[in-house]
């Protein structure tokens, strides 16, 4: 038996996107699957049909995002999207892409004098740190969407995610933090700096000279002494980095942000879908619903794969309706995919029955315009 698109309750966007305690939406899922698209849609229609003033966030570097919206680029400021319709209803639409080193640039410049920040601008482990470390991304999302939170000057803020492990790493940045701040190798090369700055190798207890003489081996002077430099720079601002990511970390688990799934009706993506779901309910954070983009669905579904196919199959015998018997092996290839996809969509709503979900149509062609976001944001919020 095929399972059924409509075994889950229907996800009403709308009410989501009018809802005024609504502040934040979250939009996370397997890369490809049409997550920006999706953002980018949802933030429109909330300016454009509910008065809201919106401003979405994507930590994607897709250029897509800017193209769709009719930007010659996205940079670490908002800007304004103009050309929309909002004469009605009053809303405002900004949009703005992460940038990982200047928000890490910007964090330093607030919480330290010019010649600290200096200091920690020259130094080459604060440099490839706020450029390429793994998880510094995903730390300074956090910071941006609490910044943008804290300004209160937006209605609505929608974040668009990297892919859904890295979404994830997104909600762990808070805990992941504390446990550098809280390491053992951290505090040691801390206590220079808290005990009058003496250089790490000239303290003389025998233990942590041992220490230092294995860590030199393993990462080398020069980097030991970069590290043990940069940790004391920033010792005066972790306090702040660590209150800041809880902070919004417990703003994610409040009922002014909603969690949207989503996915396309393929087995990585679906299975990505569910485990996001089940972390999520971990964390007690607000999952809205699942967005299921990509669906086929036959244009005669009362015509199932078997029936067009005996159809062709017995035209072809006839003969002369060749144009028919093609039509109907096509039918009957679509009919299959909606089976399957249905079959894979099952997974998702028999793990989570109680989460609301819609499914979207495959459109015809990519999304690159306003026309197309508005399409995208009418199929979501009307299936």
């Amino acid at each position: 038996m095929v399972p059924s698109e409509d075994a889950a309750p229907q996800l009403d966007v709308d009410q989501i996107l009018a809802d005024p305690g609504v502040r934040i939406v979250v939009c996370c899922g397997a890369g490809g699957v049409g997550k920006t698209t999706t953002a980018a849609a949802l933030a429109l229609r909330a300016a454009e049909h509910h008065g809201r003033r919106t401003v979405v966030l994507t930590i994607d570097p897709a250029r897509r995002l800017a193209q769709s919206l009719g930007l010659t680029e996205l940079d670490n400021t908002p800007r304004q999207v103009k050309g929309i319709d909002v004469e009605g209803s009053g809303g405002e639409l900004h949009a703005m892409m992460l940038d990982m080193k200047r928000t890490f640039d910007d964090v330093v410049l607030q919480h330290t004098d010019p010649a600290k920040a200096a200091e920690i601008f020259a130094n080459p482990f604060y440099q490839a740190m706020s450029s390429t470390f793994a998880g510094t991304q995903e730390y300074m999302a956090m910071e941006k969407l609490g910044q943008l939170h804290a300004r209160g000057e937006w209605d609505l803020i929608v974040v668009d995610t990297p892919p859904s492990r890295s979404a994830l790493d997104f909600l762990d940045a808070p805990a992941r933090l504390s446990r550098f701040l809280d390491g053992r190798m951290l505090r040691l090369l801390l206590a220079p700096a808290r005990s009058g700055g003496r250089s790490m190798f000239s303290l003389v207890t025998a233990s942590f000279g041992m220490f230092s003489k294995v860590v030199q081996k393993v990462l080398g002077a020069q980097l030991l002494t970069d590290l043990s430099g940069f940790v004391a720079a920033l010792d005066s601002m972790f306090g702040g980095f660590r209150q800041r990511a809880e902070q919004t970390y417990r703003i994610l688990q409040a009922r002014e942000t909603a969690f949207l799934l989503v996915a396309t009706p393929e087995p990585d993506a679906v299975r990505e879908a569910a485990y996001f779901a089940g972390r999520l309910r971990e964390e007690q954070m607000p999952l809205a619903g699942l967005v299921l983009n990509r669906v086929h669905r036959p244009a005669v579904p009362e015509l199932d794969a078997e029936q067009s196919r005996v159809a062709a199959e017995r035209l072809t015998e006839l003969g002369g309706h060749e144009a028919t018997a093609d039509v109907l092996r096509a039918h009957a290839a679509l009919a299959r995919q909606a089976v399957r996809e249905q079959q894979v969509a099952a997974r998702f709503t028999d793990a989570f029955p109680a989460v609301p979900a819609v499914s979207v149509t495959a459109q015809p062609a990519d999304v690159h315009d306003v026309d197309g976001l508005r399409t995208i944001g009418a199929a979501i919020s009307r299936p």
